[in-house]
C-alpha cells in the first residue's frame, strides 16, 4: 500500500487540489476493487494544525493527521497556494523540516501548479526542471533563478519530483502518478470517468503572452513598448540598439535579463500573440493573418507559430475559433 499525504497548509490554498485529488486517489482503490485487486493507496490530508480555514473562513478544512503523527509516507502532494508567495513560505515554513526528511527517506512529492513556488522555497527544486502556471513564470524565475522552469509543459518528473502546469494541468499529473503506481488500465479507467485528456503534456497552446515588465530597466520598457506597437514591421535588434543608444550586445544583455527572454525572442511572441487573437476572431485566412504580423515566409511563420503554441495555425484556429467549434459540432 502507498501512503499518499495530501497537504494542507496554511493559507489561501486551492481547496480544489485538495478535494479533488483525495477525491480520485481514492476513487482508485474502488477501481481496483472492481478489477479483483487489492486496493493501493491510503490517503490521508496532512497539516500543521486541525483547524484550517480558507478563503476568509468560507471553507474549513480538518486535516485527518498533523505531520508530527506522520512518520513514514511515500507521496506528497502540495496544491496551489495563493497570494503572496513569500508571506506563504514563512506561513508554512514548519513543514519544509517534514518535507525534506520524507523526501530523503524515500517519498516522492508532487505539486499543482503555483505550489511550484512553496517547493521551490524548501531547495529541493534547485538544478532541476519544473513547470509552474504560465501566468507566473516570470516572478517564479525572479525567485527562484537556480531553478529549471519549462513553462510550456504540463508536468514535468525529476527524481521522484513532480510538478503541474497552470489551473486544471493538475489533473493530467494525478492521473500520470495513478497509471505510475496503479498501471495504465487504471489510468484510462480514471480518465475516462472523469473526462480527462490523458495524453496532455504541453500547456503551450494556452499561454497568452504578457510580457514582462516589472523590471526597472527603462530603456528596455521603451524597446518592448516599440515593438508592442509595430508588431507588423520588420524590427531588427540592431535597429533598437540604435534607437535607444545601446550597444548591440549590452541591450541584447539587458532585455534577457529584464524579460526572460532574447530580443528576437520577444518580438516572435508579440507578433504571434497578434496571430492568435485573429485566428481564434477572425474569418481571415492564415496567410491573411501572417502578413498583417509582419512575416511574408509561410514556411517560418509556421515554424514559429507552431514552436511557441505546439499547435498549427489550422489546428488552434480549430481549437479556439468558436464558428470554427461550432461548424465542428454541428
Amino acid at each position: 500500500m502507498k501512503h499518499i499525504s495530501i497537504l494542507v497548509p496554511q493559507g489561501h490554498t486551492s481547496v480544489t487540489n485538495i478535494e479533488g485529488s483525495l477525491q480520485i486517489f481514492s476513487e482508485v482503490n474502488g477501481f481496483l476493487t472492481a478489477l479483483g485487486r487489492e486496493p493501493r493507496f491510503i490517503v490521508e490530508l496532512v497539516g500543521l494544525e486541525k483547524n484550517n480555514s480558507q478563503r476568509d473562513g468560507l471553507f474549513s478544512i480538518r486535516p485527518e493527521k498533523l505531520i508530527g503523527e506522520i512518520k513514514k509516507t511515500d507521496l506528497i502532494v502540495i496544491p496551489a497556494i495563493h497570494g503572496d508567495q513569500q508571506k506563504a513560505l514563512e506561513l508554512n515554513k514548519d513543514l519544509i523540516p517534514w518535507i525534506k526528511d520524507q523526501y530523503n527517506r524515500g517519498a516522492e512529492i508532487a505539486t499543482f501548479c503555483i505550489g511550484a513556488f512553496f517547493l521551490a522555497g524548501t531547495g529541493l527544486m534547485k538544478g532541476k526542471q519544473c513547470a509552474t502556471h504560465w501566468k507566473f513564470a516570470n516572478e517564479f524565475r525572479n525567485m527562484y533563478p537556480d531553478v529549471n522552469l519549462v513553462d510550456h509543459k504540463i508536468m514535468t518528473g525529476e527524481d521522484g519530483i513532480y510538478t503541474s502546469g497552470g489551473a486544471y494541468s493538475w489533473l493530467n499529473l494525478t492521473v500520470y502518478l495513478i497509471e505510475k503506481h496503479a498501471g495504465r488500465d487504471v489510468a484510462i479507467l480514471v480518465s475516462k470517468a472523469y473526462m480527462i485528456d490523458i495524453d496532455r503534456t504541453s500547456q503551450s497552446p494556452f499561454i497568452m503572452f504578457e510580457g514582462q515588465k516589472t523590471h526597472e530597466d527603462e530603456p528596455i520598457k521603451k524597446a518592448q513598448e516599440y515593438i508592442e506597437k509595430n508588431f507588423e514591421e520588420k524590427i531588427t535588434v540592431d535597429q533598437l540598439a540604435v534607437m535607444f543608444a545601446l550597444g548591440r550586445r549590452n541591450l541584447e544583455r539587458r532585455f534577457k535579463k529584464a524579460t526572460s527572454n532574447t530580443v528576437v525572442e520577444y518580438i516572435q511572441r508579440v507578433k504571434i500573440e497578434v496571430a492568435k487573437k485573429g485566428l481564434e476572431t477572425s474569418r481571415k485566412s492564415v496567410n491573411e493573418l501572417m502578413y498583417d504580423v509582419g512575416y511574408n515566409d509561410t514556411k517560418a511563420f509556421r515554424t514559429v507559430f507552431k514552436r511557441v503554441t505546439g499547435l498549427s495555425p489550422i489546428e488552434y484556429r480549430n481549437k479556439y475559433n468558436k464558428e470554427g467549434v461550432m461548424a465542428q459540432s454541428a
